[in-house]
């Protein structure tokens, strides 16, 4: 375990725009199922690395996800690549003087993570957040069926979770890492009202999406994740890969479409463990000097259409929400924000 003090007078440089979505880790029982989905209908390069794990990449860095046999059907950590070490010295920091423990990572999992060395701490919804400064990046050729990713220093993609606390989920991302909001959508899904925050932790538009159905505290998802997206760099590399997914036989949660806020071309699929996957296509990145926020009604400009949900897969999101009714979700207090007492108090220093 490591420990850190520093300072409390000592002013505490914003770490924004030093930070990335470095990687996932999704732990399932359903391996062949994921190879079949990530590197034949996605179209990522999969490396296989032993009977229990299999890794995906989309550009030099060894791994972008990590797959282990297991019985969450769930992402269970994500990875932070971190700038330099004074801002990731910053970040542990922030972490143990509010008391939250930090944990390094074996030289094992580092390993099988693709980077040189990690820390984790506990995040919302369960789900770890680890942090490193160096991935392991590799010469050997990408084998795939997409001609490339977007990466680069704006990271991989985004993570979208649903939460009954996504003023302590906002917090927390601002906390750790000076998350910035880039916009809302309001949105209406299944009789549902959605609320959805989009936060960015350096110039791509989002690397954080937050919902949260408004004036009830339920989940109607099943999972801590309700996607993770990746960018294609090409606009056939996304048609394409949304052929192979129906002729593969997977599912489809929303075809193609384009977004109101980013104005990102994407889809979604439904992945073997059960939560989303997107793949999008030229989504544009935020101005720093320029950007204010704003709220749009609706995911989609056009397209996304919903494919028909059966009639025991609409009973089996009822029966996902009312059992969120009797769960407590994880947050972790110490990095979400004390002064928070409830809703209204929240939104009214949201809309400041």
């Amino acid at each position: 375990m490591t420990t850190m003090t520093r300072d409390e007078t000592a002013v505490d440089p914003s770490v924004f725009g030093n930070v990335q979505f470095g990687y996932a880790v999704i732990e399932t029982r359903k391996l062949g199922e994921w190879r079949r989905f990530g590197a034949e209908a996605i179209g990522m390069h999969v490396d296989e690395m032993d009977t229990g794990r299999i890794r995906f990449r989309l550009d030099d860095h060894e791994c972008r996800f990590l797959l282990q046999y297991g019985p969450a059907e769930d992402v269970t950590a994500l990875g932070w690549q971190i700038e330099d070490h004074d801002t990731f010295d910053r970040i542990v920091a922030r972490v143990v003087d509010r008391g939250v423990p930090i944990e390094e990572g074996t030289a094992e999992e580092a390993a099988l993570r693709g980077v040189e060395r990690l820390l984790r701490f506990p995040g919302p919804k369960g789900i770890i957040q680890e942090i490193f400064t160096r991935a392991v990046v590799t010469t050997a050729p990408l084998v795939m069926k997409n001609s490339a990713y977007v990466t680069g220093r704006s990271g991989m993609g985004h993570v979208a979770i649903t939460s009954v606390e996504p003023y302590k989920l906002r917090e927390y991302f601002n906390t750790v890492f000076d998350a910035r909001l880039t916009d809302y959508i309001d949105e209406t899904i299944s009789g549902m009202r959605l609320k959805i925050r989009f936060l960015r932790v350096n110039e791509r538009h989002h690397s954080i999406a937050i919902a949260n159905v408004r004036g009830l505290k339920v989940n109607p998802i099943r999972t801590r994740v309700q996607h993770l997206n990746i960018q294609v760099a090409e606009l056939d590399d996304m048609v394409q890969s949304f052929e192979r997914v129906k002729e593969l036989g997977f599912g489809m949660a929303l075809a193609v479409g384009q977004h109101t806020n980013d104005r990102e071309l994407s889809y979604y699929a439904l992945t073997p463990s059960g939560f989303e996957w997107e793949v999008g296509w030229n989504p544009f990145t935020v101005d720093e000097n320029t950007w204010e926020p704003s709220t749009h009604q609706g995911i989609s400009i056009w397209g996304h259409s919903r494919s028909g949900q059966t009639v025991v897969e609409k009973l089996e999101q009822f029966k996902t929400v009312a059992q969120s009714l009797g769960r407590t979700e994880i947050v972790v207090p110490e990095l979400s924000g004390h002064g928070i007492a409830d809703y209204s108090e929240a939104a009214s220093r949201e809309a400041r």
